[in-house]
């Protein structure tokens, strides 16, 4: 192959067709046919042996360079369907509109909050409903005062659990969109305008947003505060990039509307309303996106009482919710992979800490204490990392220590829950709140 005609001009079909003794053989390459020397013939393999192998590492060299030095190629940034706005000054209103369901049982502390922050938001809402859920204090009146566009509705009796409420105030929704919020969580200016865009993502029926506690003194309150930030700014996004998050939040997450009742709604077979239908989504074949740059501020339990009536419901939900749609979460792989990695943390955790680590420290040595905080530097680092750019690196410190506390609890309540629920049959049907 690297040798060449030493007639040019000559026709291909003009030359003799050599016989397999004629052709020439290694011993015969010193003096070729074509008058070329060994050297020229060494020198030609050199080059081309060069080329050969040079021309994929400049390629390699110039791919690299690419990622690495040059800048990445501008990204189109997704924007909301928007109607223009009619008169100069109107905030920009949601195409097919958005109405903010807020469900509230004895909330006149915190709802006038909650109604404030929606009427404060960059982007238009159309319909704002409280569903006083047959409130022994005064928070249908609170919710009224905050304007004549807020309707007020009570249904005849008390509901029960937030997802039914929730479903009684659907019968008022003629929006494409539908956004619930728990009555005692705030929203950042632009959590709205931030959340919707991600509805243009295809195939998505459901998005849900960043949460932050509001206050961050008590013990929990600073566990609670640590665990948000590891667990939305770490797995969260782990989740979003497969369109499978574990559970779009409660407290404040938008839906298509047609989407809702096409699954009929919130479910009240589970006390895990939000994961429940979450889930459900799921079986549909749809997607379910997060939003970190859109945030809410609930109020989170400040003391302990409140703290465990809040983590017996989620942690019975969520079993509860393995065992409604185990066929679903074994045909979903992500959802899989994060149900088994959380019981396997269950199991293991359980009897880490509350059995072998307690025994080992007795009766071989104290040092194996250390085992509670081996891991602490894969929580620790990347939270420091996220307050850090929120401007919240001291809050985040000081709250570490109280990460560990509502670990050693939340163990328990997770570990009694699914004792409950899958070996006991003490099956949890009472909706109650955390505070």
């Amino acid at each position: 192959m690297f040798f060449t005609s030493g007639t040019p001009s000559a026709e291909p079909t003009s030359q003799p067709t050599a016989t397999p003794a004629q052709t020439p053989g290694p011993s015969e390459l010193p003096v070729t046919t074509t008058g070329m020397t060994t050297g020229k013939v060494l020198e030609n393999l050199s080059n081309s042996l060069s080329e050969s192998i040079a021309q994929p590492a400049v390629r390699v060299g110039k791919e690299l360079k690419s990622m690495l030095l040059d800048p990445p190629p501008a990204k189109a940034v997704v924007q909301p369907t928007v109607r223009p706005s009619i008169r100069p000054g109107d905030k920009p209103r949601l195409m097919g509109g958005l109405t903010v369901l807020i469900p509230a049982y004895n909330e006149g502390k915190f709802v006038a909050d909650t109604i404030k922050s929606v009427q404060a938001q960059s982007v238009h809402v159309d319909h704002i409903i409280v569903i006083d859920d047959c409130s022994t204090d005064n928070t249908g009146d609170v919710a009224r005062a905050c304007g004549p566009e807020i309707v007020v509705i009570r249904p005849p009796k008390n509901c029960g659990s937030k997802a039914t409420a929730l479903n009684f105030g659907m019968e008022y929704v003629s929006t494409e969109y539908t956004m619930a919020i728990d009555a005692d969580t705030t929203l950042a200016p632009d959590a709205i305008e931030k959340l919707m865009p991600h509805f243009d993502k295809p195939n998505t029926a459901v998005v849900c947003g960043m949460v932050i506690p509001r206050y961050v003194n008590t013990i929990w309150e600073r566990g609670r505060y640590i665990e948000y930030l590891y667990a939305f700014l770490f797995y969260k996004p782990i989740q979003d990039f497969y369109e499978r998050p574990l559970i779009a939040s409660g407290c404040f997450s938008a839906y298509k509307t047609d989407v809702l009742r096409q699954i009929g709604l919130w479910n009240t077979r589970t006390v895990g309303e939000d994961m429940d239908l979450t889930w459900c989504v799921y079986k549909l074949g749809m997607a379910v996106r997060f939003s970190p740059e859109a945030i809410c501020y609930p109020v989170e339990p400040h003391n302990f009482h409140f703290m465990s009536k809040q983590l017996q419901r989620w942690c019975a939900g969520f079993a509860q919710c393995i065992q409604v749609h185990w066929q679903t979460v074994v045909e979903t792989p992500v959802l899989r992979s994060m149900i088994g990695t959380a019981m396997w943390d269950v199991v293991i955790s359980a009897l880490a800490y509350f059995i072998l680590l307690p025994l080992l420290a007795v009766f071989v040595h104290p040092a194996f204490l250390l085992g509670y905080v081996l891991d602490m530097p894969t929580i620790v680092v990347p939270v420091l990392i996220y307050a850090w750019k929120r401007g919240e690196f001291w809050k985040a410190l000081s709250s570490i220590p109280a990460f560990w506390v509502v670990r050693f609890v939340n163990t328990y309540f997770v570990t009694r829950a699914f004792w409950n629920e899958f070996i006991a049959k003490r099956r949890i049907h009472v909706f109650e709140k955390g505070h």
